[in-house]
């Protein structure tokens, strides 16, 4: 459904009164905490608020966190700032929120379903609140973007920070894998800004940057068996094809290929996913909206908007945080070798676990209603969100979501993530209702989107939970409504 005019503005009214809030402690050089989530879109909001406030001279600290929880808000309510800034997460915790930070100053950024009403010294700017899709049409960068421009109107060479965030959340969900909704604002603002270019190509990863058999290898969305990962088979695939990766003794790129090899390379893979298996439409997920980040240096893991996404990625998934946002406020140099060395460690590690997962067809279990990923004693918790995300896309043939779950480290917890595909959000699938529902009821708290949430429940629980996930899933397929 086309977002309106009349949404958007209340979304910039809304953000016109964070940002006016905003000035009002900067002038008074008041301390401002800032609290984000460790993903890309995350760290883009974090970043995109963190320079708003630097180029106002504004006193601030960006704190970058995996989840918010008792303790969490404790730390935050006892560091008495003047201020404090919720970016990519908060709405899903309102209650807590509301009665920890009662007596605070607090502003959320968040495209999360919101739990709850807004407390009254609260202001919340979330697309939900005016009947815009956070899942596809704004994400939390977006929304920290739309703060940014109202604080100043020069703040428009961000957007493409805001385009950034919506991929790394994976909402381009629309034809070909383009942003839409308020986030085409946002692409035409980085375009015009002279930031962004777009164009409709393969979506390798690494096209700018890598050898085409080292791009083919490194794709693992869709996860692509028996080649992502594996240098050696991918050579050997384009070579079946007449495909030549060097030219004068030079490595080759996706970008050199001509669109006669790239039709025929495209062809070649979507014959090789029905040889595995895969539904006959896995092979379109290589095809779509490329977005070009015009003044980052060709070469590098930054001019592909996708992939600079993945580096965001990697650097909160690895407990590198800071490099990302650093990297995000325009610092590049040393902290850029190291978030490169940070995201080929990432790509590693998820193509080891996409690839333990896939070899044996018991570690996705088939429950009535929901595939199930026992990760608890392989997959580490920092990553069991993004292989969610590649295996729904690639694995789950439209009819069913994913639960995928692994251990928190030190703590009798599992961390939860799930993913569904289109066809069944539009037949009333809501993961973060469901989440929500089944992790309160096993002691623990879930949320975020209808085609992506999130939970932490006990290990000692998570059987039970498990199965009224399934059940929930089910209830809400035959058009029954949960109870909380």
């Amino acid at each position: 459904m086309p977002v309106k005019k009349e949404q958007i503005d209340a979304l910039m009214k809304d953000a016109s009164e964070a940002a006016s809030l905003i000035l009002k402690h900067v002038e008074k050089g008041d301390f401002i905490q800032i609290a984000s989530h460790i993903d890309a879109d995350g760290l883009a909001a974090a970043a995109i608020i963190g320079k708003s406030l630097l180029r106002l001279g504004g006193n601030f600290r960006i704190r970058v966190l995996k989840w918010v929880d008792e303790k969490v808000v404790d730390e935050i309510a006892a560091e008495k700032s003047p201020l404090t800034i919720f970016t990519d997460f908060g709405s899903g915790y309102l209650d807590l929120l509301g009665e920890k930070l009662s007596n605070h100053s607090v502003i959320i950024l968040d495209h999360h379903q919101s739990i709850s009403e807004t407390p009254s010294n609260f202001i919340q700017v979330n697309p939900h609140l005016h009947g815009v899709d956070g899942s596809r049409d704004l994400s939390g960068a977006g929304v920290a973007y739309l703060v940014a421009k109202a604080l100043d109107k020069n703040n428009i060479d961000l957007a493409y920070l805001a385009v950034m965030g919506a991929l790394g959340d994976l909402q381009n969900k629309y034809e070909q894998r383009k942003l839409g909704g308020v986030n085409e604002n946002m692409v035409e603002d980085a375009v015009n800004a002279g930031y962004l270019k777009v164009e409709t190509d393969l979506l390798f990863f690494g096209r700018e940057t890598r050898p085409i058999h080292q791009a083919l290898a490194r794709t693992t969305n869709p996860f692509i068996p028996g080649i992502s990962g594996e240098e050696d088979k991918s050579l050997a695939f384009l070579a079946s094809l007449g495909i030549k990766p060097k030219r004068k003794d030079k490595w080759r790129a996706l970008r050199d290929l001509s669109e006669e090899e790239k039709k025929k390379l495209f062809s070649a893979l979507a014959d090789y996913f029905v040889s595995k298996n895969f539904p006959s439409d896995v092979a379109f997920n290589l095809v779509g909206d490329v977005y070009t980040l015009t003044r980052e240096e060709p070469w590098t893991p930054l001019r592909d908007a996708r992939e600079f996404t993945v580096l965001l990625n990697a650097t909160g998934r690895m407990d590198k945080a800071g490099l990302g946002v650093a990297i995000c406020m325009g610092d590049r140099a040393k902290c850029l070798d190291e978030a490169s060395a940070v995201m080929e460690e990432y790509r590693r590690t998820i193509t080891k676990y996409l690839s333990w997962v896939t070899e044996k067809p018991e570690r996705m279990e088939e429950l009535n209603s929901i595939y199930v990923v026992h990760g608890e004693g392989f997959i580490d918790e920092n990553v069991i969100s993004p292989v969610s995300s590649i295996l729904s896309t690639t694995l789950s043939k439209l009819e069913k979501p994913i639960i995928a779950y692994s251990v928190v480290s030190g703590e009798d917890m599992v961390k939860v993530s799930a993913r569904g595909l289109e066809p069944l959000i539009n037949k009333g699938l809501n993961l973060g209702e469901v989440l929500r529902v089944a992790a309160e009821k096993h002691s623990g708290r879930g949320g975020g989107h209808d085609i992506a949430a999130g939970a932490q429940v006990p290990i000692k629980n998570v059987e039970s939970f498990i199965k009224l996930v399934d059940e929930l899933v089910k209830k809400q397929l035959e058009g029954k409504q949960l109870e909380s």
